[in-house]
């Protein structure tokens, strides 16, 4: 089928992993994928973070850039109404943004099939972190776009409470979690190279990707290994950058630890799974309650042995003492004490991993399971009204 692909992401991040990665899988199953985004996304670079939108959302009133935000949307629409003139399209997926209804818009004109990707509560998100000017504005575009689709694909079943307690009806909700590429991360991905390259052969390794947070807490990783009787033995990768590297990077010293602690910065996406592939240890210190973190599922796919924090939306996907320990994140020496253990017990780092791979092949926690899951739900709703695929 012709699938019309929409997003406004501006950012080159883990978003953007999930976007390419479900188009690529799309396009593997034969289905013809047109995507209608912002241009900037075509010069960006894996990390970029927006760009010069980023910096005006920072310089700009907030109400004035929402109103921007909104009024995107009529620039999205006409891009979308060409795309649909030139290609004529089957199905309509949009990822849901804040304040963005030209997909719903178009959905509605053409009686289009309509998909939308949930992947965040943007409203309790940017209200909490950042503060909305214009809430009312915020609430009705949320609420309106999800309640519009044929189906809302959130990708976790606690992000999903957002949507029943919006109105969206049980039966056009699908949860389907972030997921992996094996081509990408597979048992082939060779750690032993970076341990190479960087001195750590024989170490004990732990690590982190993503973008480092301050509310991730990192710093528990060094005090873990300061305090651990074979500490030479042990050593801390993070694959990454963010504003909390400096005061991670200044702690390490304060401790005697700055040559046990190696920040990777930026790692180009070919490059991710071998720098995991070198981890012992991978750690998931503290997640969103609503979240379905990318990290977990490149853990989970090169068998690593992960620490996570015991909750919900975590059980989702992990079991504990079978792919993953889950540490209670109300322990204050909860997430220390998953990390001792691990790094005492070779043999349970060896069990959890291949329970974590294990795990993946048999909950189809795939691109390719995923993209095959969206072309059931158009295929069905095309079906209902009489197209043929």
């Amino acid at each position: 089928m012709k699938i019309l692909y929409h997003h406004r992401t501006r950012s080159k991040d883990g978003q953007n992993v999930h976007i390419e990665e479900l188009i690529a899988a799309l396009r593997r199953r034969g289905h013809e994928v047109i995507v209608v985004a912002p241009p900037a996304m075509e010069a960006a670079e894996f990390g970029d973070d927006g760009g010069m939108i980023a910096r005006l959302k920072t310089h700009l009133p907030k109400a004035f850039y929402e109103l921007l935000e909104f009024g995107y949307g009529l620039v999205a629409y006409r891009r979308l109404k060409a795309a649909m003139r030139r290609h004529r399209p089957d199905v309509l997926y949009e990822r849901y943004n804040l304040y963005l209804l030209s997909g719903v818009r178009l959905a509605r004109r053409y009686r289009l099939p309509f998909l939308l990707e949930v992947n965040a509560p943007l409203l309790q998100e940017r209200g909490k972190f950042g503060g909305l000017a214009l809430p009312r504005l915020a609430a009705w575009t949320e609420r309106t776009a999800w309640k519009a689709a044929d189906y809302a694909l959130p990708v976790t079943d606690c992000l999903a409470d957002h949507l029943r307690a919006a109105g969206v009806a049980e039966e056009r909700i699908r949860v389907i979690p972030n997921g992996i590429n094996p081509r990408r991360f597979n048992a082939e991905n060779d750690g032993m190279r970076i341990r190479r390259q960087l001195g750590l052969e024989g170490r004990i390794i732990l690590g982190f990707t993503g973008f480092m947070r301050d509310w991730h807490g990192l710093e528990r990783v060094i005090d873990v290994m300061a305090a651990a009787p074979n500490r030479a033995d042990l050593h801390f990768l993070v694959v990454g950058d963010g504003p909390a590297r400096a005061a991670l990077e200044t702690h390490a010293a304060a401790c005697g630890m700055q040559d046990q602690l190696t920040v990777m910065g930026i790692v180009g996406r070919d490059e991710v799974a071998d720098h995991v592939a070198a981890f012992d240890i991978a750690l998931q210190p503290q997640v969103v309650e609503y979240a379905s973190p990318l990290k977990l599922f490149e853990y989970m796919a090169l068998g690593r042995a992960i620490v996570a924090p015991d909750q919900r939306n975590i059980r989702e996907i992990l079991t504990h003492e079978e792919d993953a320990l889950l540490f209670d994140a109300a322990d204050a020496d909860g997430f220390a004490a998953a990390i001792r253990r691990l790094v005492g017990d070779e043999d349970l780092r060896r069990r959890l991993g291949k329970g974590a791979m294990a795990t993946i092949e048999k909950r189809r926690l795939t691109w390719d399971a995923n993209a095959e899951r969206v072309e059931k739900l158009f295929a069905s709703l095309l079906e209902q009204r009489g197209r043929k695929t």
